[in-house]
């Protein structure tokens, strides 16, 4: 199709209201609109540019012996009352009442989730391990949504859960995710990508490393040691 036939505006100039350039191409090359604070639609070629990543990860996880399954986007306030984070989590997550009153929220991750879909497959110690992941809507309520796509409310998550019954081969499994995880940003075409290690925050668990892109406009800070492997968000 030709670009004077596709759906959405492009403009020459700058738009005013965009502060790093990445917002601003996407604005002025028709990939995105704002619809609300932190919430965008996509156009078609941002639609093609995420459907080709999406493709990328699918491939990744599959390739490490993942299965993809979906979760709701909606989800009963009372699964999240088994785990504690009806109350632990702050107002990012979005919760309301249904017509019948009854508590809901919308997932901002899906923990919970992956463990219902699961507890009674996983009954057995024949059927471990395994991992299950998805690709979906996810909505955090984002107090400072700024640049665009950078720091969004509402936005498309890969998210996995994989099931062990010791902790050496969960270990294991780390590594293979995190290896995977590393050729995923290879094939993006992503080289300035550093792995560090994060706090797990609300997730918990003992181990965690974050994917930093090294840019002048990013918020955090990291230290990396030049004479062993050490690299942390400060």
């Amino acid at each position: 199709m030709k670009i004077k036939n596709l759906v959405g505006n492009r403009f020459k100039e700058r738009p005013s209201d965009c502060v790093v350039d990445s917002h601003a191409l996407m604005v002025r090359g028709g990939y995105i609109k704002n619809v609300a604070n932190g919430i965008f639609s996509l156009y078609p070629p941002a639609k093609r540019v995420t459907k080709k990543i999406e493709n990328i990860i699918r491939e990744e996880m599959d390739r490490i012996d993942g299965q993809e399954v979906l979760f709701p986007v909606v989800l009963p306030g009372s699964l999240w009352d088994e785990s504690g984070r009806y109350d632990s989590v702050g107002e990012e997550l979005l919760r309301f009442k249904d017509r019948s009153g009854s508590r809901m929220v919308l997932g901002m991750t899906h923990e919970e989730a992956s463990v219902q879909l699961v507890k009674e497959y996983a009954n057995s110690y024949a059927k471990y391990p395994f991992m299950i992941y998805q690709i979906q809507t996810k909505f955090r309520d984002e107090a400072r949504p700024r640049a665009g796509l950078i720091r969004v409310r509402e936005f498309t998550m890969k998210d996995a859960y994989s099931f062990h019954t010791s902790q050496e081969d969960l270990e294991a499994y780390y590594q293979k995710c995190y290896d995977s995880y590393n050729r995923i940003f290879a094939r993006c075409g992503i080289p300035e990508v550093v792995a560090v290690a994060s706090d797990s925050g609300m997730m918990g668990g003992s181990v965690s490393h974050e994917y930093m892109l090294l840019t002048p406009v990013g918020e955090d800070s990291i230290a990396i040691c030049t004479e062993c492997d050490y690299r942390a968000n400060k």
